[in-house]
């Protein structure tokens, strides 16, 4: 059987080529029952046009880079990796393709850039990890070149900042809030919160949240001997978890999962009967820890902890870029009315997952 083209499919469906080429690369310019006409056709007939035409048509490389980071300690990096399957995903499902690099440091970052439209042609950069007047940013305006960013604009002080740029980012400071209330509902009142020592805006705005929602329900006066800061690190957590038990807190909500990790088993060396294995956490006595990332191995040990909704800030940061692509200023006059375009900076609600801590494996057994 013949491989499907624009022309046979014009042809069986008696309409223009440039209906079906609208129909795949502006889609605001064809009826909704045309549309759906031809993109069920599309679907049954298996079509693909052709990459190499369309790249020649738009003068696209049909590609957006993205810096990749190296791994960790093995629980930090998976929210990123879990971003970056998605972000493929969408950019796929998008006809687009990312194009990986490494760089050692911001500024090495804006080199990559530099080579990367000169030799690469690529449409677009999508960034993580921002940080407070972030060079990258900056360049990347400067030049007119698309780009989006996981994570907010930060000011000097740590705080989020205005920007024109397109940005996507998770609310930290109202998960470490939901944290927190879920245990007062358990009946915890001595709350502490263990967060990195690194001055990290990021680390600084899930700080906020919990202590928001101690202030909230009449603990404010805690805050200051409850709050700790460490390594993101186990060793960072177990640490930091023996400074704040030593002050009477009887739960730890914590900035990331490491340091969740680290202050669960030093609590439960610490108490033995911190934990009940089937029972959930409560003020007798038992200890509760709730992390922020809920990586692998926060499922893997029961461990609680804050989700973010990673996956649709990927596909929200490909909608952006391919509608700013796809838009042209008399395309948007016309259309006005027609598209409505995706918001350009989102901050997203995460989600407190909340589990049972598992039991450990007793010494010597296997």
């Amino acid at each position: 059987m013949p491989r499907p083209t624009l022309a046979s499919l014009a042809s069986e469906l008696a309409v223009s080529r440039q209906t079906i080429s609208n129909v795949l690369n502006a889609p605001h310019k064809v009826k909704p029952v045309t549309r759906e006409r031809v993109l069920a056709a599309i679907a049954a007939a298996g079509y693909r046009p052709s990459a190499a035409a369309r790249q020649l048509r738009t003068q696209r490389s049909m590609n957006f880079g993205i810096r990749l980071y190296p791994a960790t300690d093995g629980i930090n990096g998976a929210v990123l990796d879990r971003f970056l399957h998605a972000l493929t995903e969408a950019a796929q499902s998008a006809g687009y393709r990312l194009t990986l690099f490494c760089a050692d440091s911001d500024e090495d970052e804006v080199r990559q850039y530099e080579q990367l439209l000169d030799v690469a042609g690529l449409d677009g950069f999508i960034l993580t990890s921002s940080t407070p007047d972030d060079t990258r940013s900056r360049w990347l305006q400067e030049r007119g070149t698309p780009f989006a960013v996981f994570g907010r604009p930060w000011d000097a002080d740590g705080h989020s900042a205005a920007a024109e740029h397109a940005w996507v980012d998770v609310d930290g400071a109202a998960g470490t809030e939901a944290a927190v209330n879920m245990l007062l509902a358990q009946g915890h009142a001595r709350i502490g919160f263990l967060g990195w020592h690194t001055g990290n805006p990021v680390g600084a705005d899930r700080r906020q949240g919990w202590k928001r929602a101690m202030t909230a329900a009449g603990y404010g006066r805690d805050v200051p001997v409850l709050g700790a800061e460490a390594e993101d690190t186990v060793a960072g957590g177990a640490t930091g978890a023996a400074l704040l038990a030593s002050r009477g807190a009887t739960a730890v909500v914590c900035s990331s999962d490491s340091l969740a990790l680290g202050a669960m088993e030093k609590l439960r060396e610490a108490r033995p009967g911190a934990f009940v294995p089937g029972q959930p956490a409560g003020p007798d006595g038992r200890a509760a820890i709730v992390g922020f990332d809920d990586t692998p191995v926060a499922a893997a040990l029961g461990l609680s902890s804050v989700a973010q909704p990673v996956e649709e800030a990927a596909r929200h940061i490909i909608r952006v870029l391919t509608h700013e692509l796809a838009a042209t200023p008399a395309a948007a006059t016309r259309n006005a009315a027609a598209i409505v375009p995706p918001a350009r900076q989102l901050l997203l609600a995460p989600r407190v997952v909340e589990r049972i801590p598992l039991p450990l494996a007793a010494p010597g057994s296997g």
